[in-house]
């Protein structure tokens, strides 16, 4: 037996489940990996960038050097793009990392972190990683209740976590209700507001105008991931006071955004054929699953996302049997959704394929 001590707050941590890989999948089953179709993990059915994707290649020749550790460049064009400040802005390696960063900065065992319920998983991850208290108020229609969770903030409070649109559920709150909320948390609490699908939306919320005008306590997180199709590249960004990002540069380890990365994500951002396309096609795939599943009866939650959340009875065993077909969904067990499943918006193709897939395991015709 180990005599090791590791750290007790790691005693019951629960360990976050991604969708699963095509590779995975195909190894697992046996079936062909050009087979398989992944509708799992909200990536982008048409891939990088092209524009990304060149640049990728003449930046993977310079491998064998560090990346520039401060991403000069990468920060200056998205500083450009969006109208702030460098310092106003913190790269991470994805999204992900800018959530650890807050769990390294402003949560400890003497605080509460406020979050709702069907939120994220990795927002209670990292709150009992870093063994804050976590308070999780009810959803309202799936979606967050911002009354709720202003009434649930306490001066112990340090952190508040919204996502706009919401993952795993894509429900959103209006643009008003959002206002109202960031304006009356307590100065003490930050506001870490996740908008990884923004780009999704039509109208979003012009939240990056609290930051130019000083608002201390607000960081919004946003992801290349998603619309810009490059995931595998884990690139992420926050946007906040210069005071929070120079408490969260402090507790960034140097490097953390490699060199292909920063290269990707300054082409990337030029690209804005390949960003329209996606949300064009997004659009459409919306709209063909909206109208397929009210035709089947089943139930699914409006979203506001690359993705839709659905109602199908036993979630894991239809995850599983799709999986037989070739079809990787999410099952929502681990949000407290068993009779749910998460699917991403794809291809024409790959939507089409997946209702028809869904119909033979839920024996509908």
């Amino acid at each position: 037996m180990s005599k090791l001590r590791p750290n007790p707050t790691l005693k019951d941590l629960p360990v976050y489940q991604p969708g699963r890989p095509i590779e995975e999948v195909a190894r697992e089953l046996g079936l062909p990996f050009d087979s398989i179709i992944k509708l799992a993990s909200n990536e982008n059915p048409f891939g990088p960038s092209p524009m990304a994707l060149k640049a990728m290649r003449e930046a993977v020749r310079k491998v064998n050097l560090y990346p520039d550790g401060n991403a000069y460049y990468l920060k200056n064009k998205l500083a450009e793009k969006l109208g702030v400040p460098t310092d106003n802005l913190i790269l991470g390696n994805g999204s992900n990392e800018i959530i650890e960063f807050i769990g390294h900065a402003f949560i400890n065992p003497e605080c509460e972190v406020v979050v709702s319920e069907y939120c994220f998983a990795i927002y209670p991850i990292i709150t009992k990683m870093f063994g804050g208290k976590l308070v999780v108020t009810k959803a309202k229609n799936y979606g967050h209740d911002l009354k709720a969770m202003l009434d649930a903030i306490t001066e112990k409070t340090t952190v508040v976590f919204v996502a706009n649109p919401n993952n795993p559920t894509g429900t959103m709150v209006s643009n008003d209700e959002l206002f109202n909320f960031i304006e009356k948390v307590p100065e003490h609490t930050l506001i870490a507001l996740d908008e990884a699908y923004i780009e999704f939306l039509d109208n979003p919320a012009d939240t990056i105008s609290y930051v130019k005008r000083g608002k201390e306590n607000l960081l919004l997180m946003r992801t290349f991931s998603k619309i810009y199709g490059l995931a595998g590249l884990r690139l992420g960004y926050g946007i906040a006071h210069k005071d929070i990002v120079a408490i969260l540069e402090k507790v960034r380890q140097p490097f953390n955004i490699n060199l292909v990365a920063q290269a990707a994500g300054i082409a990337a951002l030029d690209d804005v054929e390949h960003i329209d396309r996606t949300k064009k096609n997004n659009k459409e795939g919306i709209k063909f699953y909206e109208e397929q599943l009210a035709k089947l009866g089943i139930e699914y939650v409006p979203t506001s996302a690359n993705f839709i959340l659905v109602k199908v009875g036993d979630g894991q065993k239809v995850f599983v049997e799709l999986q037989k077909l070739g079809v990787i969904v999410r099952p929502m067990g681990g949000y407290g959704l068993p009779e749910w499943v998460r699917i991403t918006i794809g291809t024409p193709q790959e939507n089409k394929r997946c209702i028809r897939s869904l119909k033979k395991v839920l024996g509908l015709k």
